[in-house]
């Protein structure tokens, strides 16, 4: 299902079959893999791979260089960052172009669970099956299986994974 109207879906988009894609979203070069969902307010930029039977709640942000594996969980309003050092302008004052910076990769790994309104700052990788907590704030690499909160997100403790 995809609904057309009131959504922006760029033609470099890849979709898998039975995608599901709801209202006011923004789509553009990025892939998304058979029977994800996307849910509405969700912008996906460029170079963004969403893996099969993912399921990306409203509100939610995901950017250059994310990858998120088969049968993950994204809760509303979840927020990725791409760029350790963010900056408007360069030295000399210029709006900075995509040559002044660099996108630094995170990976969401297979059958995770991210909270609402967590933030996944650049360069971590979420583990098989963990739990990251809403609203927390994940700045170092999650264990799979983990349960992590807090800002820093912090461990609490391993859940067994099947």
């Amino acid at each position: 299902m995809v609904s057309a109207e009131f959504a922006r879906i760029a033609p470099d988009v890849k979709l898998g079959h039975e995608v599901k894609i709801y209202a006011f979203v923004n789509l553009y070069g990025c892939q998304i893999d058979d029977e994800s969902k996307i849910g509405t307010f969700v912008e996906i930029q460029k170079g963004a791979k969403i893996g099969k039977r993912v399921k990306i709640s409203s509100h939610t942000f995901i950017c250059e260089g994310v990858t998120i594996e088969d049968e993950v969980f994204i809760g509303h309003g979840v927020m990725f960052i791409n760029d350790k050092y963010p900056r408007a302008a360069t030295d000399t004052g210029q709006l900075q172009t995509e040559a002044d910076w660099e996108c630094t990769p995170t990976l969401i790994q297979r059958g995770a669970s991210i909270g609402s309104n967590a933030t996944i700052l650049c360069g971590v990788t979420v583990g098989e099956k963990a739990i990251v907590g809403a609203g927390s704030v994940v700045t170092h690499d999650v264990p799979s299986g983990a349960v992590v909160a807090g800002n820093p997100a912090r461990m609490i403790r391993i859940i067994e994974t099947k």
